[in-house]
């Protein structure tokens, strides 16, 4: 038996290397997410400052969660985000993935394009889309003054009630097309030519392809991709907010995300918004084991 083969038999090595990272993971992930259960429980009224004691009733904060309108906004806007996450986000992505593996020239340009968007900070394309949207000489308004479909004197505000999540929505959608597209990209190229090449030979147009051979072959990618869709719409936050600072307008654009902050750095509610949080964890639990059962892994 070759020395290689004798690593995997002695387990002490294994451990020394597995130490740092669970160490690590400890202190700047478990130790937090305990003690910020550990503050949904106390009376903290500010960033820093130590707790005034434990809350009368303890479960304080969890009995205003159900009576608090603007966290049943949140949460309907979020549950929102991630029906539109799952349809738009992992359905273009996978749309542009069968395109793009079906051309010959060009695709690695295609690829770099669709996932250029991941590699801008949020913080800048939210002060892009705010140009774009803007309701004196934004973009979109421009656009459409000059091909006659608006007045110049009454220019569309995109920010107003009736329009506000629609703006909100578009971005924080199209920002991560590209990073469903790699992972389904991928998950492209591991399956076998040989397989296509059969099916065309028995007759196969491209359509029974793909219905028959890819979709079944990359349902475990998608899988995966809705599972990240699901927990990453939970915590959807700095697009948001550089765009629609403190729920404006109306408080219509809160997410779950947005309002535990708003909560923590603008109100002074620490202790809320330590208990937001915990309901975002228990939430990105609960939705990606079902997704999971639902959408449940093949063997091929």
């Amino acid at each position: 038996m070759s020395s290689n083969a004798m690593i995997y038999k002695k387990k002490k090595p294994l451990l020394l290397f597995l130490l740092p990272p669970f160490l690590f993971m400890a202190i700047f992930l478990y130790y937090p997410f305990v003690q910020n259960v550990l503050n949904s429980f106390l009376n903290i009224t500010e960033l820093g400052s130590k707790s005034n004691g434990i809350n009368t009733p303890y479960y304080e904060n969890y009995e205003k969660l159900f009576h608090d309108p603007l966290m049943g906004v949140a949460l309907r806007n979020t549950m929102l985000m991630i029906l539109l996450t799952i349809v738009f986000q992992v359905g273009i992505a996978l749309l542009l993935a069968l395109l793009v593996d079906n051309i010959k020239k060009g695709s690695h340009f295609f690829r770099t394009a669709y996932f250029f968007p991941i590699v801008i900070s949020a913080t800048a394309l939210g002060l892009m889309f705010n140009l774009i949207f803007m309701y004196q000489g934004g973009m979109i308004n421009q656009l459409l003054q000059s091909i006659g479909l608006q007045s110049t004197a009454t220019p569309i505000d995109w920010k107003d009630e009736a329009r506000a999540l629609v703006t909100m929505f578009i971005p924080v959608c199209w920002q991560y097309v590209g990073f469903y597209f790699v992972i389904l990209v991928t998950g492209l190229n591991n399956i076998s030519q040989e397989l296509y090449e059969a099916a065309e030979i028995d007759g196969a147009t491209r359509i029974q392809r793909v219905h028959f051979i890819t979709l079944p072959m990359l349902h475990n990618t998608i899988c995966v991709c809705l599972t990240l869709a699901i927990t990453g719409a939970l915590k959807v936050f700095d697009l948001p907010w550089v765009m629609f600072p403190s729920g404006m307008p109306m408080d219509v654009t809160w997410l779950t995300g947005t309002y535990m902050y708003q909560q923590a750095w603008k109100l002074g509610d620490v202790d809320y918004s330590a208990t937001i949080a915990i309901i975002i964890v228990l939430l990105g639990v609960v939705l990606s084991q079902i997704a999971n059962r639902i959408f449940k892994e093949k063997e091929y």
